[in-house]
């Protein structure tokens, strides 16, 4: 039993995710839906704590301050929702839940850099996340291509509509003309 619930939750897994490590400044790219239209919002922040890093739900903790204001979000790893982690600094950090961070304020936030390559940290490639995305492509411009048929023999009908009214009304001037 144990083998088949580890196998489903492996097939739902990503193939490759972003090497995340606690004191990264990440930017992590989240899909959101709003009513029947998708956008991508990007939140930027400190990874406070990473929690499982290699299972089906790893998930990092990501904090973020702005105008005297501290947001903490989660996000899981391998969710289909996280399209992109993208790592922009890599601070020096001894601990893995840096909860000491929350009380510190201003300049007292920052850590120490380390060098790291970028490149080869962000460049991931997850076949079968891009098939899918590649998918609902095609799939959105096939319904765009519909809807614009639909559009087009709409207004046909509306332009033949409008030439008969002309047509009608230029008969109607040619008969009070002659009366």
């Amino acid at each position: 039993m144990n083998t088949i619930l580890r196998d489903v939750a492996n097939s739902y897994k990503k193939s490759a995710v972003v090497a995340v490590r606690s004191g990264d400044t990440v930017q992590v790219h989240q899909k959101i839906k709003e009513g029947n239209k998708e956008r991508v919002q990007i939140f930027e922040g400190l990874v406070i704590r990473v929690r499982n890093r290699n299972s089906q739900t790893a998930s990092i903790l990501v904090r973020r301050q702005t105008g005297g204001y501290a947001v903490e979000k989660s996000y899981l790893l391998h969710s289909p929702l996280v399209t992109k982690i993208e790592v922009t600094k890599r601070g020096k950090v001894r601990r893995n839940y840096l909860t000491y961070m929350r009380e510190l304020k201003g300049k007292a936030t920052r850590l120490t850099g380390q060098d790291f390559d970028k490149k080869a940290i962000n460049d991931i490639h997850d076949e079968g996340a891009e098939r899918t995305e590649a998918d609902l492509k095609i799939k959105k411009e096939e319904e765009h291509k519909v809807l614009e048929a639909k559009k087009a023999v709409q207004q046909a009908k509306e332009d033949a509509k409008a030439t008969a009214v002309l047509e009608a009304h230029k008969l109607n001037e040619a008969k009070a003309k002659e009366s």
